[in-house]
């Protein structure tokens, strides 16, 4: 997994425009929930970490209901099974506050995500992933709790990220 280092370009216009969506539009001072938000959009540059979740078999997950199913698999007090509920949070919070169109055409073609809700399954997969809390995830467990309460105001705030370079781009 590929994500910009701090000082790289990207990562550097992600974070400032998050911070200013989030702290100056929004009023949100919380910088540790902007930061994993900017780090979220990082990441999410690359396709391969969007669908980085894989089955048994080494195919990549497309669909929020298999990710869901191949996290009932993996042992419940490991690591794993925190990165899928974590991903699945990352994953529809993107889809939802980043692209929603995507969402109304997934909607009208066959697909299994077409009977989800992605704003309550990602509540959902973001508060799973929070009550693993030994030491070494303490502070990211905090995060990720904010992120299942404030689900819906992080998804509004990443639309208007994506407002805010859309409009810097022309």
């Amino acid at each position: 997994m590929w994500v910009p280092q701090s000082g790289h370009p990207l990562r550097r216009m992600f974070t400032g425009m998050t911070e200013h969506t989030f702290m100056t539009t929004l009023g949100v001072t919380d910088t540790e929930l902007i930061d994993y938000l900017a780090e979220l959009l990082s990441r999410f540059v690359h396709i391969d970490d969007i669908y980085r979740l894989r089955d048994a078999g080494g195919r990549p997950l497309l669909e929020v209901v298999d990710m869901i199913q191949e996290a009932q698999r993996v042992p419940k007090e490991g690591r794993t099974a925190r990165e899928f509920h974590r991903h699945v949070g990352d994953f529809t919070l993107f889809w939802t506050g980043v692209f929603p169109e995507m969402l109304d055409r997934r909607r009208s073609t066959a697909h299994k995500d077409t009977f989800i809700d992605y704003c309550a399954q990602g509540k959902r997969s973001y508060f799973l992933a929070s009550t693993y809390e030994n030491t070494a995830l303490r502070d990211e467990s905090r995060v990720l709790r904010r992120l299942s309460e404030d689900f819906e105001l992080c998804a509004y705030g990443l639309t208007q990220v994506r407002h805010e370079w859309e409009h810097g781009a022309r």
